[in-house]
Order: C-alpha cells, then sequence, then structure tokens
C-alpha cells in the first residue's frame, strides 16, 4: 500500500508530498487504517536517560515541526517521537523551492530553515495531543536572532517546552540557519551549554522532575573539532548527544541536477559519515554519555549498524519516506537480534 502511495507522492514537490504525506496518516489513523501501512513491533524495553522506551527506533526531528500529527506518527509503532524544531517566535523559513528529491540517491537535500508555527503553537498541539509516550522536543533559534543572543532564545524554548517533554533536544547543527553551526566551535560551545544546562537545572528544580538535554552535532566535524566537542561535553552537565543533522558534503550525490542546491543532505549518502561521527563519539565519550544515532537509515541491518557505532537508540526521517513505516518494525527486529544492546 505504501508503495503506491509513494509512487504518487513522487510525481509531486517533494515539499509538498512531504505535507500531503502527513495529511494522509494522520486520515488514516482517525479512520483506522493505520494497521495496512505497518504492523506495529513487538515492545524491546530500553531504558536510557532514565526512560523507558518502548523500542529503541524513533522518528527524528523535521517530519512533524509542529508537533501537529504526534497521535498518528506514534500509531504507526515508533518508541518514541521527536518534535520540532520550534523557534521562539513562528516563521516561514527560507524562500520556495526548497526541498529537493534525489530518488536515484535515495536522498533529499532541504533547506527549509526552521520554518515553523512558533513554540507556543507546538505546546498548543502538545497539550491537545492524547499521546503519552516518549516526546522529545527539539528547539532551536529565530533566524533574525544573532548568535551572541542565541542563548535566549534556546533558553525561551527550554521554559516553555520544559514541562510536556521527555527530553529536549538543542539544535545547533542546521546548516540551514546562517551562522547556526558556528555555536559548535569549542569556547562558543563551552559558554553555550553551561547556559543551556543551568537552565535545565532551574526548571527541574521548580518542576520537580529533570529532564534530559541532548545536543544534536553535524556530521561535518573534523578529527580535531571532535576532540574538543567531546572534551566540552564530558565537562558539562549534558546529558546525551544526537548524531548526527543532515551533511552540507555532496560527494555521495556529485553529478545529479539537484547536487548544487544549498542545504542538508539527508538519506542513504549521509549513512557512512554519519555513522563515522557517531563511532568517533562513542569511543571518545567512552560510555559516559548515551548516543542517539541518526542519518541514512534505510533497513534494518542500518539501525544495527548504529547499534553496533555505539547508539543506544535510533531515528530516522528520510528512510521512511523511501520506505515506509515498515522501515520502524524491521529496525525494532534487526536491534533486537543483536547479541548486545548499550541502553545506559
Amino acid at each position: 500500500m505504501y508503495a503506491l502511495a509513494r509512487s504518487l507522492l513522487f510525481c509531486l514537490d517533494a515539499e509538498r508530498a512531504h505535507d500531503l504525506s502527513l495529511k494522509a496518516i494522520e486520515t488514516a489513523y482517525r479512520t483506522g487504517f493505520n494497521p495496512l501501512l505497518a504492523s506495529k513491533p513487538q515492545p524491546l524495553p530500553t531504558t536510557v536517560l532514565g526512560i523507558r522506551f518502548p523500542n529503541p527506533v524513533g522518528l527524528a526531528a523535521g517530519l512533524d515541526k509542529n508537533a501537529a500529527h504526534v497521535d498518528a506518527l506514534a500509531s504507526l509503532g515508533f518508541g518514541f517521537i521527536e518534535v520540532g524544531t520550534t523557534t521562539p517566535r513562528a516563521q516561514a523559513g527560507n524562500p520556495k523551492p526548497r526541498m529537493f528529491r534525489l530518488a536515484e540517491h535515495d536522498a533529499v537535500i532541504n533547506r527549509l530553515g526552521f520554518n515553523n508555527g512558533g513554540v507556543d503553537a507546538l505546546m498548543a498541539n502538545v497539550e491537545r495531543a492524547r499521546f503519552d509516550g516518549v516526546l522529545g522536543i527539539n528547539i532551536g533559534k529565530n533566524k533574525d536572532t544573532p548568535n551572541e543572543s542565541a542563548i535566549d532564545d534556546y533558553r525561551y524554548c527550554l521554559e516553555r517546552v520544559y514541562a510536556r517533554a521527555s527530553y529536549v533536544t538543542v539544535n545547533i547543527s542546521s546548516p540551514n540557519t546562517q551562522g547556526l553551526r558556528d555555536l559548535q566551535e569549542e569556547e562558543t560551545l563551552r559558554r553555550f551549554i553551561g547556559g543551556i544546562c543551568e537552565a535545565g537545572e532551574r526548571h527541574a528544580a521548580s518542576e520537580r522532575a529533570r529532564k534530559p538535554i541532548l545536543l544534536k552535532i553535524a556530521p561535518d566535524l573534523g578529527e580535531a573539532e571532535l576532540d574538543s566537542m567531546a572534551e566540552v561535553l564530558l565537562a558539562s552537565a549534558i546529558d546525551g548527544l544526537i548524531c548526527t543533522n543532515t551533511t552540507t558534503d555532496r560527494s555521495g550525490v556529485a553529478g545529479h541536477r539537484h547536487a548544487n542546491e544549498t542545504g542538508g543532505l539527508s538519506g542513504r549518502p549521509v549513512f557512512a559519515k554519519s555513522t563515522a561521527v557517531l563511532r568517533g563519539m562513542a569511543e571518545r565519550l567512552d560510555g559516559k554519555l548515551p548516543l542517539i544515532g541518526v542519518g541514512g537509515i534505510f533497513s534494518g541491518t542500518d539501525a544495527a549498524a548504529k547499534v553496533d557505532a555505539g547508539a543506544s537508540l535510533v531515528q530516522f526521517y528520510t528512510g521512511m519516506v523511501y520506505r515506509g513505516p515498515s522501515l520502524i518494525g524491521e529496525s525494532v527486529e534487526a536491534i533486537r537480534s543483536l547479541p548486545a544492546r548499550k541502553t545506559a
């Protein structure tokens, strides 16, 4: 059924197809037809970050930026859902066209630019949702907020989402907001993470519940940059790391008519690079921080490879666009078959 739907959707502009796909999943959920899209996987309980996940396979941020489809997406069998990226104020994002499908490479290039309705709109949707499972909320800064004031945007979003989030992801690695990745520079990152974690501790005290805060990083960092980042993270109170966001590297899609489009490349071509960063950070952090592996998962074998590289949990987004919801159960079963899994 999904293969037929995909063939129709792929005749449309990529962003239009994205919007229609969400509407179709929502309609299937409301009419009881979701079992036709995919069978829910059997439970594979996994405890990470002090949270019990029904299974270790989650939806990555970006698909449901405004948390408008949480119930429908969760019904497909994900062990957790991450929504966002959300910003303090609503913003339209970058001019269209801004999403490009590279079907020959099982890839997508996007330069959406944190298009979303703002954190208040996202929280209104979260409040309406019935979902009571694990919900991650991914936060960012507005495009017109200078980097020297970025911490204020992240603190504002953190305050708004803290009570309802199971965990919060700090996104400083999207290539589609100018200058955002500069926040990953060592000294800037040290001050930034310190400020975020300090705010998190204040909210934990007022809410009487501590919510893990994770950092999402880029796959385009060099070895020296990864060394510096690991040093900063180990000296901080951050709770976990997500490896990785999209890449600006085009070597895997060279020659494609969309290869020179600006933006972040996701999908199969980013798998090797994102997994190398994941493995490198796992070695540097030596089990002291849990990792979530994201980037290029298109099969259960890919999901298992992320766990083998050091991930306790995995997420995907572009893989589901190409493979459909059956990828969820396939990934759960592949991880189940591994002889040992990191769940601390």
